[in-house]
């Protein structure tokens, strides 16, 4: 084969796998009804939300802990301040659901370099259940939460997971936002799922005290500089696994500038590199961009105009993430296809960026991806 046969190839084979990848996901995030039983029952849960300052649609989100359709279980509100903004409205929720146990712990203990972690461990202490989930602010809890935790728990399993889906987007940016998050990030966890390679994301981790105190505990997590990437490699370590809820839960975004979009994506992009290298390599394929250019280039050497073979790789290509939207009831409008190419535009960028440089900002903290306990 020559170089053309390959390019034309490799085109024809990315965007088979596109396709193949937006397949598993849409099987596995279709809307359901209400969660079923499962094999462990309804066990008392605690739910940990640590909190930092004033997110959009902050109210709604910390309100829904308190909408929960299920028998037992409490909210650990975490505050590493007592001046943070959020400590009144935490209160006043509080205050007006009194049938639901629920308290706020103020003050952070330093186990690690991740503040989020830290700001997590007096509530995990505090929990009174084996059965703990750390749940962040800016997620929110549908009434069967809890259930549909609990039903993707298996034997096998160490920790249940849920990628989160960006809903309510204000502005392009916002779009952009859930253009990375849903038809794509989540889209490849699922497969990564499929593949044997849980991957567990911060957003909502369910997991069980007794296990996580065979490895040192919550602490244990600070081993890396994202709390969820070592949650991956501990429950690996323990013989165990990550498994996915089978509908994402949603992240409210509201309005997102350019600049903030950018930034969360390099920083996740280098924390990605730094814990999974061998699974960041790849990730600059998984966009169109090489595709339309080999096809194109496979196309000019057959003598075809490449412009109309871009065209059709393109509508091959983001078709199908158009269908996976529209099948899950994921945000989408008319401006979703250029939202598409508008991140893939980026992709390429921040996976450079991704691996010249190791320093990022958290809510205010700066970090580097080396750092893991003090």
């Amino acid at each position: 084969m020559t170089f053309f046969d390959w390019a034309g190839a490799f085109s024809i084979v990315a965007v088979l796998v596109n396709c193949l990848s937006i397949a598993i996901a849409m099987k596995r995030c279709r809307p359901r009804g209400r969660s079923g039983g499962n094999g462990v029952g309804t066990p008392g849960v605690s739910i940990v939300r640590p909190l930092c300052g004033l997110d959009n649609f902050i109210q709604e989100t910390l309100r829904s802990s308190f909408e929960l359709a299920y028998p037992d279980y409490e909210v650990i509100f975490c505050v590493a301040r007592d001046s943070d903004p959020v400590i009144p409205l935490v209160r006043r929720l509080m205050a007006s659901h009194p049938d639901v146990p629920s308290r706020l712990i103020i003050g952070d203990e330093p186990v690690s370099a991740n503040p989020k972690l830290n700001n997590c461990m007096r509530g995990w202490k505090a929990a009174r259940h084996d059965w703990i989930v750390l749940a962040d602010a800016n997620i929110h809890l549908p009434a069967d939460y809890i259930q549909r935790l609990l039903a993707s728990w298996r034997p096998d399993t160490g920790v249940v997971s849920s990628t989160p889906v960006g809903v309510m987007p204000a502005g392009f940016w916002a779009e952009v936002e859930c253009a990375f998050l849903n038809t794509l990030q989540a889209r490849w966890q699922y497969v990564g799922e499929c593949l044997g390679l849980g991957f567990a994301q911060g957003k909502t981790l369910l997991m069980r005290r007794s296990i996580l105190d065979q490895a040192g505990g919550l602490a244990a997590l600070g081993a890396e500089p994202a709390k969820d990437a070592a949650a991956t490699k501990l429950v690996g370590h323990l013989g165990l696994k990550v498994h996915l809820v089978d509908m994402p839960f949603a992240h409210p975004l509201g309005r997102r500038t350019a600049q903030e979009v950018l930034a969360r994506q390099l920083r996740w992009a280098r924390l990605r590199r730094a814990t999974f290298p061998l699974f960041f390599l790849p990730e600059f394929m998984t966009g169109p961009i090489l595709p339309v250019l080999a096809g194109g280039i496979a196309a000019a050497h057959q003598g075809w105009n490449p412009a109309p073979v871009a065209l059709a790789i393109l509508l091959v290509w983001y078709l199908p993430e158009l269908l996976l939207g529209r099948s899950t009831g994921w945000f989408l409008n008319w401006r979703s296809p250029l939202a598409f190419l508008t991140r893939d535009i980026i992709m390429p960028a921040l996976w450079v960026a991704g691996w010249l440089g190791s320093d990022f900002t958290w809510r205010g903290s700066a970090m580097t991806v080396g750092e893991a306990r003090p």
